[in-house]
């Protein structure tokens, strides 16, 4: 039996080995071909879609999306990352998309003194010295315009020097209030010895003036004199402000003092708005910001920017119109300044720098002192025509004016009627002759 199958299993081997040939047979010996196991064919790696192919796939799909109606939304994990993936890659869409005119451009801040800046950087004007400064200038400045001078009015120097050195505004207020408190009494009882003069270790003296700078300074400034008095029951004596005889036969200055210490206001460096008018360019829309104009530094920001990937793990809800809504007006208040340009009835270009928080009137005003009639009303226009009324005043952060835009200006419609009616046409050019005088190319 063992034999019988090694026969059939040579009988099937000679059948598979293929066709028999002739010894006597001078062709070429050829070996049948046997199946080899078919191998896979190298894949190369697949290349990503470009930039086009992405934003033809967005429009699709949103044109698809459109069509189908809406039924109930994603529940799992992974569906609700996939929406949150569409959405961003949208909003990438969107962001990298040319602006239309008047929309406020974002763009990825640059360290100061590179090339084609919009503007150079934030500065600001000193109100006593009128010197132009930049921000980590400003304080310093303050402080030794303020030392110098009490060479020539030591009673105002003190005052602003105590609403300006000290920063905490709730002491400076009890200090302020506690010192008009020992004046008024003087005013009201010239004749009574005790209130002429001051003891400095008075308890409340020293917590609510002595703590406080420049209040020394006032004290000596409208009249008062360091004295050693003998105090009673006591062997040593202690020091006490007393006011002099030139300044108790003048109770008025007094008072006028008195009135000037509570109406001061800290002295605070104004921001240069930097007014420069460019000629119509196409580049209108386009603004290079250094950072100056952000809160975060350039590094954190675009830390920021690539951290907005991971955003997609870490969320498991979608989205509603409130809370993006809100997510953008958190972001708006990262921003401290603002670039505005406003394009006037004859293309040129208008541009200064304002405070993010400042409001629409503020902008308003300073259009105003650049037209030649100023007394004309106006509006403003920004992206999409919307109208930004001087009346409804909102700031710059509320309204989507940061850190950069562009708007449009246009004369009030009921002024353009009235001047039709009487055969006029408006001037095209609206600027007063010297803004004209130093118009720039915008580059």
């Amino acid at each position: 039996m063992k034999k019988f199958f090694q026969e059939i299993k040579a009988d099937m081997k000679f059948k598979g080995a293929g066709p028999g040939q002739k010894l006597t047979d001078s062709g070429p010996r050829e070996k049948a071909p046997k199946d080899k196991p078919s191998q896979p064919a190298l894949k190369q790696p697949r290349q990503g879609p470009t930039n086009e192919a992405q934003m033809a796939a967005a429009a699709a799909l949103a044109r698809l999306e459109q069509k189908q109606p809406r039924g109930r939304g994603p529940v799992s994990q992974d569906s609700i990352r996939s929406q949150v993936r569409k959405e961003l890659a949208a909003e990438a869409t969107v962001s990298g998309s040319p602006e239309s005119p008047g929309t406020h451009v974002v763009p990825e801040p640059r360290e100061e003194g590179s090339a084609h800046l919009a503007v150079p950087g934030v500065y600001f004007t000193c109100p006593l010295t009128g010197a132009t400064l930049r921000k980590d200038q400003r304080d310093a400045h303050i402080k030794e315009a303020i030392l110098l001078h009490f060479s020539t009015d030591p009673v105002a120097a003190s005052i602003m020097k105590i609403h300006t050195f000290n920063r905490d505004r709730d002491r400076v207020k009890l200090g302020v209030d506690t010192i008009a408190k020992y004046l008024d009494n003087i005013h009201l009882h010239p004749e009574e010895e005790k209130y002429q003069k001051i003891k400095l270790q008075n308890k409340v003296f020293q917590e609510r003036i002595h703590c406080l700078e420049g209040t020394h300074e006032f004290f000596e400034a409208v009249g008062f004199q360091k004295v050693l008095l003998p105090v009673p029951d006591q062997e040593d004596p202690e020091e006490f402000y007393v006011l002099g005889e030139e300044a108790r036969a003048q109770p008025q200055n007094l008072e006028r003092h008195k009135e000037q210490l509570l109406g001061a206001e800290p002295v605070r460096a104004r921001l240069d708005r930097q007014r420069r008018v460019f000629r119509p360019s196409p580049l209108a829309t386009q603004f290079d910001l250094p950072g100056d104009f952000f809160t975060l530094t350039a590094e954190e920001i675009r830390r920021e920017q690539r951290l907005r990937a991971d955003a997609v793990e870490r969320l498991s809800v979608l989205r509603t119109k409130a809370m993006r809504e809100k997510e953008e007006q958190r972001e708006m208040r990262k921003y401290t300044y603002t670039l505005l340009r406003v394009r006037l009835p004859d293309g040129c270009l208008l541009q200064g720098t304002f405070y993010a928080r400042e409001r629409l009137s503020a902008l308003y005003g300073f259009i105003r002192e650049a037209l030649h009639n100023d007394w004309l009303p106006f509006e403003l226009l920004a992206s999409g025509g919307q109208r930004l009324s001087e009346d409804e005043n909102p700031a710059f952060n509320e309204c989507g004016l940061v850190p950069s835009a562009l708007l449009t200006f246009s004369w009030d419609p009921a002024v353009l009627q009235d001047m039709k009616a009487a055969g006029a046409e408006p001037d095209r050019s609206v600027l007063k002759p010297e803004l004209l005088s130093v118009i720039e190319n915008l580059s």
